[in-house]
């Protein structure tokens, strides 16, 4: 692969005047104008609707992760451009200055859009849903002989990372062609895992999870053929990553392993002692010539606001990690344009910044594992599989009952299932519908299917 050859110039783009939008500008302003994105203010990040106290939810994460994917774009659009400054032309080299910031932005906006309500549990629901109920009779015939091998694959191993790929580009009954219609440079910087969920395989990082689902197959191929990814097998389908999604992963990285410590603290999970060791430490790790730790601890303690003092050490923790991450990358410049490297950008700086690891320990025994957040887990799990079985025997079963007719009245039209369609296709559907929800709508939704709560008349 080039680095000319990542993003494809479309003509629309070549002539439009300088005041206008470029499309990697429109591809941002498409995500955060539509209803999926909107959607995320009310799915859990990590802490369970905290009451007075404000933390993050998936919608605040997503706007933050976009901010550090922006500077990350930057600096190493930036950094390319100086290195191959005999090598790009002037196009390229105007890409990677003005425009690589919007695509990294863009695909860090999009990176959480197909996780459904309640996190992972949420996914973790929907997958066991599949394997708890694969004997239940269908139509004579048990829920799991309905698929293919490889689109069982898919509903017992149910993946947020392909469904934001559908999200974007799928054609929904009644809404526009071809998704949100995004540009293939931001659709690629999404795919931390491009390969079918035949191909994961937890060694690799690309291959850890899969990235599309069997409908969107299609959609897969025309993308990766497109922009000329690397592929590694053809059964089970299995591609390199693009280069723009190591920007992507890196800012998502930075984010939750730094925002959730901030959070937890708010919360007074975390004394304020804890974290800000922790953060000062991780700047210290790093020795990035931009500002002394000593400076910066000296600040600190001037600020006399306890949660403010957090977020002026979480700043400048975020600001070093962004730095050295762009350092990595492009250190590391032609393994990732090679399909080469192997490895996270993030993930890297364990070995030369030990206080990432204590935070990793911290947050996976202090902050994971609180009551609170294990408490919506497990509630999100139960709402999340009781609504599966209601819908899922709704759409596939031939001879419908009155209330399976009438669960399918329920369901938005623009994700109804047509007669025609497959069973996987059917549940897909459902799928759509129940991993589209809010946390708020899904528990509200659960409460009146099952009679816990019975609607008012209007």
């Amino acid at each position: 692969m080039e680095w000319s050859k990542c993003y494809r110039k479309l003509e629309e783009v070549e002539s439009r005047k300088p005041e206008d939008r470029s499309q990697y500008q429109r591809d941002y302003d498409r995500i955060i104008f539509s209803s999926a994105f909107r959607r995320l203010q009310n799915k859990t990040q990590v802490f369970p609707l905290p009451g007075t106290t404000f933390v993050h939810n998936r919608l605040t994460h997503s706007l933050e992760v976009a901010s550090v994917g922006r500077s990350l774009g930057s600096l190493v659009g930036y950094g390319l451009s100086e290195k191959n400054q005999y090598a790009f032309n002037d196009d390229v080299r105007t890409f990677y200055q003005y425009e690589l910031a919007n695509v990294i932005a863009s695909g860090c906006l999009a990176h959480d859009l197909g996780n459904p309500a309640f996190g992972h549990s949420g996914e973790d629901a929907i997958s066991n849903y599949f394997k708890e109920y694969e004997n239940e009779n269908i139509d004579g015939e048990n829920l799991k002989s309905h698929f293919k091998d490889v689109e069982w694959k898919d509903l017992t191993n149910f993946e947020g990372n392909a469904n934001a790929f559908r999200l974007l580009t799928q054609t929904f009954k009644g809404k526009s062609q071809n998704g949100m219609g995004l540009s293939s440079a931001s659709l690629a910087s999404i795919l931390k895992y491009p390969c079918s969920s035949m191909g994961t395989n937890k060694s690799s990082k690309h291959t850890k999870k899969y990235g599309f689902f069997q409908s969107e197959k299609e959609q897969f191929k025309s993308l990766v053929n497109e922009l000329n990814l690397h592929k590694e097998s053809d059964l089970p389908l299995i591609y390199r990553r693009h280069p723009f999604v190591y920007l992507v992963e890196a800012a998502d990285d930075i984010c939750y392993n730094i925002i959730d410590m901030e959070d937890a603290h708010r919360l007074r999970i975390l004394s304020k002692e804890l974290v800000a060791s922790a953060f000062i430490h991780v700047i210290e790790d790093l020795k990035l010539k931009q500002d002394s730790h000593e400076g910066i601890w000296k600040k600190y303690q001037t600020i006399g606001d306890e949660n403010e003092a957090i977020a002026y050490l979480r700043s400048k923790c975020i600001n070093s990690l962004v730095n050295a991450c762009a350092a990595e990358y492009l250190n590391h410049d032609e393994e990732i344009i090679s399909a080469t490297y192997n490895d996270s950008l993030f993930s890297v700086l364990f070995e030369s910044c030990p206080s990432l690891v204590q935070i990793e320990k911290i947050s996976l025994e202090k902050i994971y594992r609180h009551p609170k957040v294990l408490e919506i887990e497990i509630a999100g799990y139960h709402i999340m599989s009781g609504l599966l079985q209601l819908y899922v025997p709704a759409v596939l079963r031939t001879n419908k009952s009155k209330l399976h007719r009438t669960l399918l009245t329920l369901m938005p039209h623009q994700f109804t299932p047509d007669e025609y369609m497959s069973p996987y296709l059917k549940t897909m559907c459902v799928l759509d519908h129940i991993s589209s929800m809010t946390d708020a709508y899904a528990v509200e939704h659960y409460r009146k299917l099952t009679g816990i709560e019975i609607s008012q008349p209007v």
